[in-house]
């Protein structure tokens, strides 16, 4: 049996030292990413509280066919290998058909794959719809120390492709489970329906859009559903609140109101106030005839009608009807 030369016993080495680094590679965190080095599983509860209310959001607000209301929730606990949904990215196939018709199959195979391949995947979770726009629902998921991220969506009804959700919440710190998450949501459009308001029929974005943001000013379109021009931030449209649960009674923490959140990040929050609704009107019309005796100045009028009636100390309505002095045509 001959010996291996010096350059192929360094040629497995190589090749073994690559093995090892990509066998390992799908198990660790992304360069910059904290390792969570928490032993044992965790569970938490999560509920989604629904605040779209005709109050923080009077303008085209859904009141049948169908009323305002929210879809199943449906989330993963996840590694940083796979992302359900993320901000300035495209969709998958999965999450358009959720995010435009409420649609979990294609969804739900997409994460399974995504748990078999590269093994990103801990756990799927969902919690029923709920049939008004300020109710709850709940649900509890497990995560662990390689997969200690949350990620979930919840489907805007009605509306074309709009949803809130949470992309990739870290519930570790460090070597320990936060005890509590609480965070605000806000609108998303899923870049896939080009739709302005809550009841437009489908109109497909051709070429597919990114995920974006809805706020009061973006789009910037009056005719949007969302659109507030006074307001420099809309109001949260709904809460997810997660508490970790303990097999003691004696120590479950109770979930605070004091927590919101933009991209994840926890912080204060005050309370929300009523969304003021300005009065909208058409144009005016055309003049009608002028009217009155002959020799003498007679008088036209036209008239606007009101598109939006205003809400919660919305600017009033001007004048309706306006009048002109004129000479008359057609004299008597």
């Amino acid at each position: 049996m001959e010996n291996p030369s010096p350059a192929a016993a360094l040629g497995r080495a190589l090749w073994a030292l690559l093995l090892a680094t990509l066998g390992g590679a799908a198990g660790h965190p992304r360069g910059g990413e904290s390792v969570c080095s928490a032993r044992a599983p965790a569970r938490y509860s999560i509920t989604f509280t629904g605040k779209w209310s005709q109050t923080a959001f009077p303008k085209q607000y859904p009141l049948f066919r169908p009323p305002a209301q929210w879809s199943s929730l449906l989330g993963a606990a996840h590694s940083s290998d796979y992302s359900m949904w993320r901000k300035n990215q495209y969709v998958s196939n999965g999450l358009r058909d959720f995010a435009e018709r409420g649609e979990a199959w294609a969804l739900m195979k997409e994460i399974e794959a995504a748990g078999e391949a590269l093994q990103s995947v801990h756990a799927v979770f969902s919690a029923p719809a709920v049939p008004s726009g300020t109710g709850q629902t709940s649900a509890e998921l497990e995560v662990q120390r390689r997969h200690s991220l949350v990620s979930f969506v919840v489907r805007i009804v009605p509306s074309p492709d709009w949803f809130v959700g949470v992309d990739s919440l870290d519930l570790c710190d460090g070597d320990s489970w936060r005890e509590q998450a609480a965070l605000d949501l806000y609108p998303y459009d899923a870049g896939t329906d080009s739709g302005f308001t809550f009841s437009s029929p489908n109109f497909a974005t051709i070429p597919q859009d990114t995920v974006t943001e809805i706020t009061s000013s973006s789009p910037s379109h009056p005719a949007n559903s969302f659109y507030y021009p006074r307001l420099k931030a809309l109001p949260p449209i709904a809460r997810v609140t997660l508490v970790r649960l303990r097999q003691s009674p004696r120590a479950f923490v109770p979930p605070t109101s004091v927590l919101a959140s933009r991209d994840n990040e926890i912080v204060d929050s005050a309370s929300v106030p009523e969304t003021p609704l300005d009065c909208e009107v058409s144009l005016w019309s055309s003049w009608g005839l002028c009217g009155g005796p002959c020799g003498k100045l007679g008088a036209k009028s036209r008239t606007r009608y009101v598109r939006v009636q205003p809400a919660n100390n919305g600017s009033p309505c001007p004048e309706l009807e306006e009048e002109a002095e004129c000479v008359p045509d057609n004299c008597v």
